[in-house]
């Protein structure tokens, strides 16, 4: 099989690593792909363009004479790219864009929940500032602000207070923050409890959980800070235990999925649920169309079987391999660069990887780095993730930090508290996730 992976960060890095195992791949392309990709087995197509067209996808395909494309980001989702693909005969993983409007639209992710009553916090939608600002005013608590469109996971403000609620709000809607994502902005209640991103790979009127995961969104620790594209996750998240899997899995992923085939959307990808676990249960607080990043540096490393099988047959709609899991954890410390979500600096030398890459059960994942000469150079916000595997959360933390601090360039920044409670609490043992197959909703 020969297998195409859109998109260059440190989730498709991910990617290329997992189906380079796969003894299904006979020949693995990354377009526009990274040095890192390219230097661990993926090969470049010649296509010019822009990812977020959906020509272009359609050319690297051709190109590669892809079996299957495989979408990372969801702005070429959202685009059109899986439609593309997919009306040229291509087998692609990644929604078309009727589906991709479950993260490229807040607005309409909020209708389709109440569409399918699919528990989340209450919510309202505006275009003039000026009525954002009386409704943020008439809430009780201040409330999170959201623009929404695609705003690479940097558009949300959960708000201290009202004025920082307004502030956001007059951000969006009047001074253009956020351009053609943040002309819409989703104003809603601030939920109160635990974060948990439970994904679920969807074909059709198929579904299948994945293991569950948790992002660290705020760029300091203690949660503190502006949210980023994720500073950090782990998985297994042992507080989230079966029974409340299982009501995650009832009132949200079901519903959902059998709600988008009901409103005919041919859903052939990853469903990302970012939940709060509330005192009255489960909240969505977020839909995306895609694998998380970094929770996709977490998930994938912990499958005990085949991510090229399972994408193939959720691309093709005829999916029956089930997910086993690895037992242990997976612990992930993103390493940014000074000033990220603001401005940064690229073009600085990083040193210390092959000594990190020894390490027993660390890899680490290239976010945004190019390659001159010998040297690997800064070139993004989000620069590098340091995954370690372990028997337990506790060590995989430990080896995740003590390999993050090999790694040095001007300005390195990371949070120093990912997975701390989880690690504390799961010194001894971890439990793993049994093994997870296909559920039919038909």
């Amino acid at each position: 099989m020969r297998v195409l992976v859109l998109g260059s960060g440190g989730r498709e890095h991910a990617l290329v690593r997992a189906l380079s195992r796969s003894p299904a791949v006979s020949a693995l392309y990354a377009a526009p792909g990274s040095d890192a990709m390219f230097r661990d087995g993926a090969r470049p197509v010649g296509a010019a363009g822009s990812l977020d067209d959906p020509a272009y996808a359609l050319a690297a395909a051709r190109e590669a004479r892809a079996d299957l494309v495989v979408v990372g980001p969801e702005a070429p989702l959202a685009a059109g790219s899986a439609d593309a693909l997919r009306q040229a005969g291509v087998a692609t993983f990644g929604p078309g864009m009727d589906g991709a409007r479950i993260e490229a639209s807040k607005a309409w992710a909020k209708e389709f929940m109440a569409r399918h009553g699919i528990p989340t916090a209450e919510a309202r939608v505006f275009d003039d500032f000026g009525a954002a600002q009386r409704y943020i005013r008439s809430c009780p608590q201040p409330p999170v602000v959201k623009a929404d469109g695609l705003a690479q996971g940097k558009g949300v403000v959960v708000a201290c207070s009202h004025d920082e609620a307004v502030e956001a709000a007059h951000s969006a809607l009047a001074r253009g923050a956020f351009g053609a994502a943040g002309r819409r902005v989703v104003i809603e209640e601030r939920l109160v409890g635990r974060e948990v991103s439970v994904l679920a790979l969807v074909s059709g009127p198929r579904y299948l959980l994945l293991a569950p995961a948790q992002d660290h969104k705020a760029v300091f620790d203690g949660d503190r800070g502006p949210n980023t594209g994720g500073m950090g996750a782990y998985s297994p998240v042992p507080w989230v235990d079966a029974a409340t899997l299982a009501r995650v899995e009832r009132e949200i992923i079901a519903p959902a999925a059998a709600g988008l085939a009901a409103e005919g959307i041919d859903y052939r990808g990853v469903l990302y649920a970012g939940l709060m676990i509330t005192a009255q249960g489960p909240r969505v607080l977020e839909f995306n169309c895609r694998f998380g990043d970094p929770e996709a540096q977490v998930i994938l490393p912990r499958l005990d079987g085949d991510w090229a099988a399972l994408l193939a047959e959720a691309a093709t709609g005829n999916p029956s391999t089930p997910a086993r899991w690895l037992p242990g954890g997976a612990v992930c410390v993103v390493l940014a660069s000074g000033g990220y979500p603001g401005s940064y600096r690229t073009g600085l030398p990083i040193d210390g990887l092959e000594q990190a890459e020894a390490r027993p059960g660390v890899t680490v994942y290239h976010a945004g780095t190019r390659r001159e000469g010998s040297r690997w150079l800064t070139a993004g916000g989000r620069v590098l993730a340091v995954t370690a595997t372990a028997a337990t959360l506790g060590e995989a933390r430990r080896r995740a930090y003590e390999s993050a601090d090999l790694i040095r360039f001007e300005g390195k920044h990371c949070r120093t508290d990912i997975a701390a409670a989880a690690g504390e609490a799961a010194q001894q043992e971890i439990i793993p996730t049994s093994a997870n197959r296909w559920t039919c909703l038909e």
